[in-house]
C-alpha cells in the first residue's frame, strides 16, 4: 500500500554568519518530519514561494497538509495596525500559507495547523488575534515557556465529542506553549474546542471534520513517553489523506 504524501509548509531562515551572511535557506524543524514518518506518512517540505501557480502545483502533489509555526501573522489581515509589541511579520508567507490552506480545503485534504498555523487558519476564516499576550485584559497564563520544547507546562480542556477530543482520545491534557500571540475572535465558521484554564483558545476545528488547529507543538511532544498520544494528531492527517 502506498503511503500518503504529507506536505509541511516551509519557512525560510537567513544566515547571520558563516560564508554567506544574508543567504536565505528553506526549512522546517525536523520534529515535523519525524512526526509524519513515525505515523505512517511520507513528509514533503513545501518550500515558500510567491508564485501562486507553483503553490497550486505543490498542493497537487500532496494528500495532506501541516501548517507549521513561525512569524507573527500580519494584523492588517484582520483589520488592525501594528502594535508596539508585535514580533516580525512576513506578509508573503501569510499569503503562501493561506493559499495552501484554501486549496487543501477546496480539495477536502486534511489539515493540521500548529501554533502560527492555527492562527493562520483562524485569520483566513475571518477571525482575529491579540498581537501580544499583554494586550489581553484578563489574567493570562504563561504561554511562551522558553527553551524546554518537550515539557508540557499548562493544561488544556477539550470539548467532549469534538473531533479534537476523538482524535487525541482525551478531554484534558498538558501541552507545551511557545506563542506570544493569542487567538482573540473565533472565525464564524470554526468551532472553539479547546481552551487553557485562563480562557485562551487553544484548539479550533472546522465543521466538515477536515481541519484541526492547535496552539501547542505536538511535534515536539511525540517522543515524550508521557505525551505519546500527540502522535494521534499526525495520524489524523495521514489516515485521512486524499
Amino acid at each position: 500500500m502506498t503511503k500518503p504524501i504529507i506536505g509541511i509548509a516551509g519557512s525560510e531562515m537567513i544566515d547571520s554568519a558563516g560564508m554567506f551572511p544574508g543567504y536565505r535557506r528553506s526549512y522546517v524543524n525536523e520534529d515535523y518530519v519525524d512526526s509524519v514518518v513515525k505515523n505512517g506518512g511520507i513528509p514533503f517540505i513545501i518550500p515558500f514561494t510567491e508564485d501562486d501557480e507553483v503553490i497550486k502545483s505543490q498542493m497537487a502533489h500532496v494528500q495532506g497538509l501541516i501548517l507549521s509555526g513561525g512569524h507573527d501573522v500580519d494584523p492588517h489581515l484582520y483589520g488592525e495596525e501594528l502594535m508596539p509589541k508585535i514580533g516580525p511579520i512576513w506578509p508573503q508567507r501569510d499569503h503562501f500559507d493561506m493559499l495552501l490552506l484554501k486549496i487543501a480545503e477546496e480539495t477536502n485534504k486534511p489539515v493540521l495547523g500548529v501554533c502560527r498555523g492555527a492562527q493562520i487558519i483562524n485569520v483566513a476564516h475571518g477571525g482575529s488575534l491579540y498581537q501580544d499576550i499583554s494586550y489581553r485584559s484578563e489574567q493570562t497564563l504563561k504561554h511562551e515557556q522558553g527553551h524546554t520544547p518537550d515539557l508540557p507546562t499548562h493544561k488544556v480542556t477539550i470539548k467532549e465529542n469534538s473531533l479534537l477530543a476523538k482524535t487525541l482520545g482525551k478531554t484534558e491534557c498538558m501541552v507545551n506553549s511557545f506563542h506570544h500571540q493569542l487567538i482573540k475572535d473565533i472565525a464564524p465558521d470554526l468551532l472553539e474546542v479547546a481552551d487553557a484554564s485562563d480562557g485562551v483558545p487553544e484548539g479550533l476545528e472546522n465543521k466538515q471534520g477536515t481541519v484541526l488547529a492547535i496552539q501547542w507543538h505536538p511535534e515536539m511532544l511525540h517522543n515524550n513517553p508521557n505525551t505519546k498520544y500527540m502522535n494521534n494528531l499526525f495520524k489524523f492527517v495521514v489516515e485521512n489523506a486524499k
